[in-house]
């Protein structure tokens, strides 16, 4: 081939796999807004199914769906190797089955092969940067496995759900982790970091064989994981700052609070398989922690993805508060069994994760094109 051949491919690849990363984005965000709507449902908003199978499907949209793609699609692009998207695309066909209503396996079957995928990725990525933060971003990609592989074999969404939750958590876990090493933490810190993590997956394993101690062990660790990220973080040294900085650390520091909250009820509460504290233990993990950890990371992880500038606007707090509030209403709803509180909280819910979404659009366009700037938060 020709230098000009290999010129040509050098810029047409790169250009084909950021259309491909944009596509897999789309259908995460359009497995998101389903599972925003199954959400409503299921709270008791009346309003169409749209398929009478859209109301269970809630859960893994939301989780396998949506964030296990957005997720494998980051890793995809970080290697930059074409295989790396294979789990991506698995995840997102196994969405858009979901949302379509197909019964039976294939669903759960794609989304499980996605996961099992990222876990492949990751044993490349550990290869290359052996460290603590990749080994427990490595391990949360096997409890992502293990979770799908539970859900696909029938297994009640309550145990499900905590191996989920476990995914998320340690992927963020180590991804602060990895920043945090700018503060050159001493080693009785890693040990209590180790430790936190250790008690969490400690507690996974045990709600295998007794459902309710391990809930609670798990919410020991979920505190634990909570006070280390709140003392240990760079963004208590960043919230100081201003613009972009501090707003990335006020969502970390706010989702810290949620992710303590969502363990000490799960000490408090237990093994619950249903019903409104179920919700509100869960709900707290999922959207007030995942989900400002994603407004948060948004300014980062999209202009990487997408390979577009992100501009940032102070506005940016408007769906954060919503957030929070919307949140705050409907864990008081659940805790108290206050029907509107639930449903209204659920509802403000889903109107601040459209207001995140329409605001990343508008800061994307407001953005030029180029590399992310790395913001040390």
């Amino acid at each position: 081939m020709t230098d000009e051949g290999h010129s040509v491919q050098g810029e047409f690849m790169p250009k084909l796999m950021t259309r491909v990363s944009a596509l897999l984005i789309i259908t995460a965000l359009v497995g998101l807004l389903a599972a925003m709507w199954a959400g409503l449902i299921r709270v008791g908003w009346v309003i169409p199914p749209l398929r009478p199978t859209l109301p269970l499907a809630h859960g893994p949209l939301m989780v396998s769906g949506f964030l296990g793609t957005v997720i494998g699609v980051e890793r995809a692009v970080a290697l930059g190797k074409r295989w790396t998207y294979s789990g991506p695309v698995l995840t997102a066909i196994g969405t858009v089955l979901l949302m379509v209503g197909v019964p039976g396996l294939p669903g759960p079957l794609l989304m499980t092969l996605g996961s099992v995928m990222l876990v492949v990725v990751f044993i490349e990525i550990i290869r290359r940067h052996p460290a603590l933060f990749t080994a427990v971003m490595g391990i949360a990609a096997v409890l992502w496995v293990v979770g799908n592989g539970l859900w696909l074999f029938g297994q009640p969404l309550s145990t499900v759900a905590f191996w989920w939750a476990g995914f998320l958590t340690l992927t963020i876990a180590g991804e602060r982790l990895e920043l945090s090493r700018l503060l050159r933490l001493s080693r009785g810190s890693y040990r209590a970091f180790v430790g936190a993590i250790g008690l969490f997956m400690l507690g996974l394993v045990l709600t295998l064989v007794a459902f309710d101690p391990g809930v609670r062990l798990s919410g020991i660790g979920l505190v634990a994981l909570a006070l280390w990220l709140l003392r240990h973080d760079i963004a208590r040294h960043t919230v100081r700052q201003s613009g972009l900085r501090r707003f990335i650390a006020v969502c970390l520091l706010s989702g810290y609070a949620w992710l303590g909250v969502s363990g000490g009820m799960a000490l408090f509460i237990g093994g619950v398989r249903g019903g409104p504290q179920y919700g509100a233990l869960l709900h707290a993990l999922f959207l007030g922690f995942v989900m400002a950890m994603i407004f948060g990371h948004a300014p980062i992880v999209f202009p990487s993805v997408l390979n577009r500038q992100m501009a940032y606007y102070s506005v940016s707090y408007i769906p954060l508060a919503v957030l929070h509030f919307s949140l705050l209403l409907r864990v008081i709803g659940d805790l108290l069994l206050w029907i509107p509180g639930r449903q209204w909280g659920a509802m403000l819910n889903v109107i601040a994760l459209l207001l995140f979404l329409a605001n990343t659009v508008y800061a994307l366009r407001g953005g030029a094109a180029g590399t992310a700037p790395t913001t040390g938060a």
